[in-house]
Parts: C-alpha cells; structure tokens; sequence
C-alpha cells in the first residue's frame, strides 16, 4: 500500500522559513502528479503548489516566488520549501500524489496526515 508521511511543521514567526517533506512508501508504477495542499480552520483544502512526474510545477498565486516543490527520487521524498511565510499561511499542510499501481490500473490519489504550520506576526 502507498503511504505518504508529512513532517517539518511548526511555529514560526513572520518572514521565517520552513521545509515540509513528505516521505513516499510503497509500490507506485507510474507517478502522474504530486502536490501540497493546505487547509486552514473553516477554509477549503486548497492546492499550493504541484508538480508532475516529469518536472512541470504550478503554483497558487499566493505562495509564487516564496515557496518551492521539488522531489528526491533516490529518497522518494518531497519537499516543499516555504520562504517569506505570512501568518495567512497558517494551515495544516498535506502532501498528495496521483499515481498508478501497475500497468493496468487506474490512477488513484494518496494523501498524508498533514502537518501544521502556524505563522505568527
């Protein structure tokens, strides 16, 4: 089974840094997009910031020149590098890929447990 593990949250204080990564365990054929999501309290989950297998990268307007997704396929690993952070970025962050399982099957999409982010002003 696919299994995504988020970690590097925390509390920071505006204009801080974070790293979010996100492991990626199990058996995956072929990955068609990987992404993070955010979600603050009483707020849809929103895209942040995505990327496709083969490198290419979209991001919400709000976090464009200040955030970075990137990926270690030798660590299956992704990352999200969060720079400039504003208190409206406050919000539990998720990982989440699309991918397919075999040669056969259809894709599905995976998600980890999130991982909190609060900016202070």
């Amino acid at each position: 089974q696919v299994q995504l593990v988020e970690s590097g949250g925390g509390a920071v204080q505006l204009g801080g840094s974070l790293r979010l990564s996100c492991v990626v365990s199990g058996s995956i054929f072929r990955l068609i997009v990987m992404g993070w999501y955010r979600q603050a309290p009483g707020k849809p989950r929103d895209l942040v910031a995505s990327m496709t297998d083969g490198g290419s990268t979209n991001y919400a307007d709000s976090v464009k020149g200040r955030f970075t997704i990137s990926r270690d396929y030798a660590k299956n690993t992704v990352y999200l590098q969060m720079n400039s952070l504003k208190p409206e970025d406050t919000a539990v962050y998720y990982c989440n890929i699309r991918a397919t399982l075999s040669r056969v099957s259809r894709d599905y999409g995976y998600w980890g447990q999130g991982t909190q982010v609060t900016v202070s002003s």
